[in-house]
């Protein structure tokens, strides 16, 4: 039988209608395969729609089990309120939406579980097959014709693609941690190559690759196999699959590959609600700032919060937050989503703790920009400019400088974006920037929070490849340098030049009697002691999860291992640039 009129198997179970296996034709004659689960009825439903590559049968707990098990200890109710049988990784629990009324279809991308093809995560490619997939769903006799997108990280990504292409029966976005700019946040991170994707093929995509056959998994909940009746050999598996490794490797700069890659903000038009995680520095929340500021969208509202990326897309927090904005514009609801505040922001302290707080814009209005100048006589960092004439060297490859405040006398609140201003010389032709924006205790020690992808972050960080220092005026604002990275200015060894840092948003506030600092290094920060090891956590933890940057071929020893100068000039002395939030 041909595999695109396979006959959908449906049944009812746990209260919802099921439909396993849907196929869905592209414009190419490949057959993606979707599970669809909906009310046990004959009415027309609101559409959750995701789309991924992590295979839409793989449940969480046997995916990502050490994250199941750590959310659902701190947080119980995650777990609560359902079988947790459909929970997949990064999207909704189907038996917590369906009971509202709503269908949640669930593709398999190309090239991966059940849908055949060439594996290319964020391709353009991939981009239509959502497009089309979204007017598919739209058509069908159990919609209402209105289709959301709602979903953490890849599935966040995949939203900010599609929507700039306007499909018309796209009627909202929850775009919960999702970066957007491929070079910038994904690939390159200031011009240096980043290892995240090197980590996340392997552990992730080619687990559920299309045609690994009985070598591959089974869904818990029917026993089919996760990724397709088809068994191919080890080479047909890699020539259906992009070289991610290769393919960063071979884009150094912002070229019109990467662009193709990258959200074009100015059209998108459906309404949003952008969720950031302040801890999410490497991936996750610079896309989410930059999407809420830029977007064309009249109605769009940004939300940040902390903890892993998992957690608060799962705890009632969330999902109420998802609820209100998604039964706005799905079903017409009065959700209370009308007086929603246009931004709302989870105000971060010390040891977890977390204050909610309604804002109205992004930066917020009130924000006293103030230089924090680097003081090489006593390593200090405070708001009176030194007026030394000197240099500091370090050694790349070594821990860099750490400029620290005095204790502070009183409460200091620092929240938006941020950006520091260097003048800075290496021995070799090239250098490597790592900026690291840090809070200490009263006894010295390092204030960490629990990140994203990594459980003890700093405050956040900031990178520049000094070659890739070109600035685009017209997009680059005091608080937020926009490099091109369109082409490369080599240095001259022991010659200086300008450099201005962005360093991605955050926000603390710091007590009184804590310091703040800043490090200046030529490679990754890295929490003091040994890296922690998590049962099922596939990267070391050093502090900044899988966003290393250290890929041999990117940053050779001849470049990159030298030694790098910071210069101290009266009138021109290095700064970081801080978003100081007056008491109120």
């Amino acid at each position: 039988m041909d595999e695109g009129l396979k006959p959908v198997r449906s049944e009812v179970r746990d209260g919802m209608r099921i439909d396993w296996d849907v196929p869905i034709e592209t414009d190419d004659g490949i057959v993606l395969r979707a599970d669809l689960f909906r009310p046990d009825d004959d009415g027309g439903h609101p559409v959750i729609l995701s789309y991924g590559a992590f295979g839409k049968g793989l449940a969480f707990q046997e995916g990502n089990r050490s994250a199941w098990e750590r959310m659902t200890k701190a947080f119980p109710e995650t777990a609560k309120g359902s079988s947790n049988k459909y929970q997949v990784w990064e999207l909704v629990d189907p038996e917590k939406w369906v009971p509202d009324g709503y269908a949640c279809l669930r593709i398999d991308a190309r090239g991966s579980g059940c849908s055949p093809g060439f594996l290319d995560p964020w391709s353009p490619r991939e981009t239509k097959d959502i497009y089309d997939c979204i007017e598919w769903a739209a058509a069908q006799v159990w919609s209402n014709g209105k289709v959301g997108m709602n979903g953490i990280s890849y599935y966040a990504m995949n939203q900010w693609f599609v929507a700039q292409h306007q499909p018309p029966h796209l009627a909202a976005i929850c775009v919960w941690e999702g970066a957007a700019d491929w070079y910038r946040e994904v690939t390159r991170h200031g011009g240096i190559y980043c290892r995240f994707m090197d980590n996340l093929y392997p552990r992730a995509f080619y687990r559920a690759q299309y045609g690994l056959g009985e070598r591959g998994l089974r869904s818990k909940v029917t026993g089919e196999l996760m990724s397709g009746p088809e068994t191919l050999s080890n080479e047909e598996l890699k020539k259906n699959r992009r070289n991610i490794e290769q393919f960063i490797l071979d884009h150094p700069f912002d070229d019109a590959t990467c662009r193709e890659r990258t959200a074009d903000f100015g059209k998108i038009k459906t309404p949003l609600l952008s969720a950031a995680n302040w801890g999410g520095v490497g991936l996750h929340p610079r896309g989410n700032f930059e999407g809420f500021l830029a977007a064309a969208s009249e109605q769009k509202w940004l939300e940040v919060h902390g903890d892993a990326h998992w957690t608060h897309f799962y705890t009632d927090y969330g999902v109420g937050l998802q609820k209100r904005f998604l039964g706005h514009f799905l079903k017409g609801e009065d959700t209370g989503w009308d007086k929603q505040p246009k931004v709302l922001l989870q105000v971060r302290h010390p040891g977890e703790k977390f204050v909610e707080r309604h804002e109205n814009e992004w930066p917020l209005a009130r924000t006293q920009w103030t230089n924090f100048y680097l003081d090489p006589t006593d390593m200090s960092i405070s708001t009176r400019e030194s007026v030394a004439v000197t240099a500091l060297t370090y050694e790349a490859m070594g821990p860099g400088l750490t400029f620290m405040s005095a204790p502070l006398t009183e409460q200091l609140e620092i929240t938006g974006p941020l950006a520091a201003k260097l003048s800075l010389s290496s021995s070799t032709r090239d250098a490597d920037v790592f900026l690291v924006l840090r809070v200490f205790d009263p006894q010295g020690e390092e204030v960490v929070f629990i990140g994203s992808n990594d459980p003890r972050t700093p405050v956040s960080l900031g990178w520049l490849r000094a070659s890739h220092r070109k600035l685009d005026p017209s997009r680059s604002l005091p608080y937020r340098p926009f490099h091109t990275h369109d082409e490369g200015w080599p240095l001259t060894p022991d010659v200086p030049v300008e450099l201005d840092v962005e360093i991605w948003p955050t926000c603390i506030v710091v007590p009184p009697g804590y310091s703040i600092g800043l490090s200046v290094r030529g490679k990754d920060y890295e929490y003091e002691g040994p890296p922690l090891v998590l049962e099922g956590v596939k990267y070391s933890l050093t502090g900044v999860g899988p966003f290393l940057h250290t890929h041999p071929q990117d940053r050779p020893a001849e470049n990159f291992a030298g030694f790098n100068t910071l210069y101290f000039t009266p009138g021109r002395q290095p700064y970081v640039l801080l978003p100081i939030i007056p008491a109120e």
